[in-house]
């Protein structure tokens, strides 16, 4: 089958479904001058057309948005149809001070929430803990108990906003919690959306916010696929994270490599278990980091996506291809910034971000030109950025 039969038989297929169920923002995309900007650029006239013959190697590496292995996307019209989820992460002090900015947020258009706890939360300590003195509400908020959630949450209808929440080793205590709240509001727990991190490989790896051994860390997390591919569906389990380990002074290829060695030790644990590999690879997402490289990180998103595909169908067997997708979150890279002439942080950020977008992210966190100035303040500050 030639190219231009593949692109074809993706118009009617897997576009037209996509565009029955997500219409794109407008219907034509030009440039200022007028010129039209193509759906799918492909080898041929430079327009877009293309190419009247088969090239198998494309296909293989490439093919289509949407399609497997997700080179180009896993959405086949991106962001024509639907940007990049905007959420700004805050967290800070108590649970009524953070509530007060999450309901500002709210007001303001946002429709998400990123939700940073502080390090005693991270840690499962509670706030009156002897060893949580002078770091209880700095870098996120604190949260010991079911009423500081119900706080934290006040006023906020939990089945119409999708939340993240930036905790591992308590994950499953702080994800009970939420689920309890929502509850409590008369919310159906089926359609709750959102996302835990969950991710306490990389914990162990590049940041140090565990709690429990390996071992039993492990059976936690995949006790909450399973919990969740039953009860909460729309949930993401796990947010398997490269960005710390590039944080930590890995390189790019570095960050891949053990993001989806990470992957796939949660698939196999998961496995182990007895789940069923299509009823929890969905709720599977990742975090990655943009660097200063844009092309280095551009290729970096693509190649991920690639490769986990190609993972999860040949090596997993995965049938549906929702669980062959990488979807991913991208945070620009704080260890890039600096605190002196920190305008200069503004253009490192600007490009890091872009990155994120060409490559194909689903979620964008960008920093603040500050970020270096203030680890502790960072999180009041830090509210320009899309999570």
């Amino acid at each position: 089958m030639t190219l231009n039969d593949q692109y074809n038989k993706w118009k009617e297929n897997t576009l037209k479904k996509s565009l029955e169920k997500f219409k794109e923002r407008k219907e034509r995309f030009e440039t200022s001058a007028g010129i039209e900007v193509p759906r799918v650029a492909l080898p041929g006239t430079g327009r877009g057309d293309p190419a009247p013959t088969s090239e198998e190697s494309y296909l293989e590496k490439l093919g289509f948005p949407g399609e497997y292995p997700y080179t180009r996307g896993v959405q086949p019209t991106m962001y024509r149809s639907r940007f990049w989820t905007m959420r700004q992460y805050a967290g800070f002090s108590t649970a009524e001070e953070s509530n007060k900015r999450y309901r500002y947020l709210l007001e303001q258009g946002q429709t998400g929430l990123s939700v940073a706890f502080d390090l005693p939360t991270q840690i499962g300590y509670d706030a009156d803990d002897p060893i949580a003195q002078g770091e209880v509400g700095k870098v996120g908020v604190s949260i010991s108990s079911i009423r500081d959630m119900e706080q934290l949450f006040d006023q906020i209808p939990l089945d119409k906003v999708s939340t993240s929440m930036t905790i591992n080793a308590p994950a499953g205590v702080l994800l009970a919690m939420y689920i309890a709240v929502a509850k409590r509001q008369g919310a159906d727990m089926r359609q709750l959306r959102g996302t835990i991190q969950n991710d306490i490989l990389k914990e162990y790896v590049a940041r140090g916010t565990y709690i429990f051994p390996p071992a039993p860390s492990m059976r936690l997390i995949t006790d909450i696929f399973s919990f969740c591919a039953k009860e909460v569906p729309y949930w993401n389990t796990i947010s398997i994270s490269g960005y710390h380990i590039r944080e930590a002074g890995s390189t790019a290829v570095q960050e891949v490599a053990f993001t989806l060695a990470n992957g796939i030790a949660y698939v196999e644990s998961a496995l182990a278990a007895g789940l069923n590999i299509d009823d929890f690879a969905g709720q599977l997402s990742f975090f990655f980091n943009a660097h200063n490289n844009l092309l280095e990180e551009v290729a970096k998103f693509r190649a991920a996506r690639r490769m986990w595909a190609r993972i999860m169908r040949e090596r997993f067997k995965a049938q549906k291809p929702s669980s062959w997708q990488l979807r991913f979150h991208t945070q620009t890279a704080g260890s890039t910034l600096t605190a002196q002439q920190p305008e200069n942080n503004v253009v490192r950020v600007t490009l890091q971000a872009l990155s994120a977008v060409l490559g194909g992210t689903q979620s964008l966190h960008t920093n603040s030109m500050d970020e270096a100035l203030s680890t502790n303040h960072r999180l009041r500050i830090r509210h320009c950025g899309f999570h």
